[in-house]
């Protein structure tokens, strides 16, 4: 799963952000095609394969959660350079509204981290609720 990510439009950012979360979205389908049912468990390995969900899962909190930060980042970089310069000329209009855009920005981008954890939560309590019977759940 590998994303390149554009910060500096948060729209573009969050569409991005909508398709890494695919596989969150669609936890149920995927555990309904990794467990089997009664009479196929003995031709599927349920472990495995809640193993590799799981595994999937790790990758795309990790990856995700890093997109975030890095953008949050950037634009805190962006909205102290813009603060610095709006200082030095505190009449200029354009440049009011840049930074008011930027700071709009940076809280959006960090109530993303507050929306992952709820995507993450809700996603694990499924998961777990699934492969209880044939994954062990010591890292989660």
């Amino acid at each position: 799963m590998s994303f390149k990510y554009e910060c500096a439009d948060f729209s573009q950012f969050q569409e991005q952000l909508k398709k890494m979360r695919d596989l969150d979205d669609k936890i149920i389908y995927a555990l309904n095609t990794t467990i089997p049912t009664e009479s196929f468990k003995g031709q599927v390995d349920a472990e495995a394969k809640c193993r590799d969900l799981h595994g999937q899962l790790e990758s795309g909190y990790s990856h995700r959660q890093e997109a975030i930060k890095k953008c949050i980042v950037v634009c805190a970089d962006t909205v102290k350079t813009l603060k610095d310069k709006r200082e030095e000329n505190k009449d200029d209009v354009a440049l009011n509204k840049q930074f008011k855009t930027e700071q709009r920005k940076l809280r959006l981008l960090q109530s993303e981290l507050s929306v992952e954890d709820i995507i993450r939560e809700r996603t694990q309590k499924t998961f777990r609720e699934r492969c209880r019977l044939f994954f062990r759940f010591d890292s989660l």
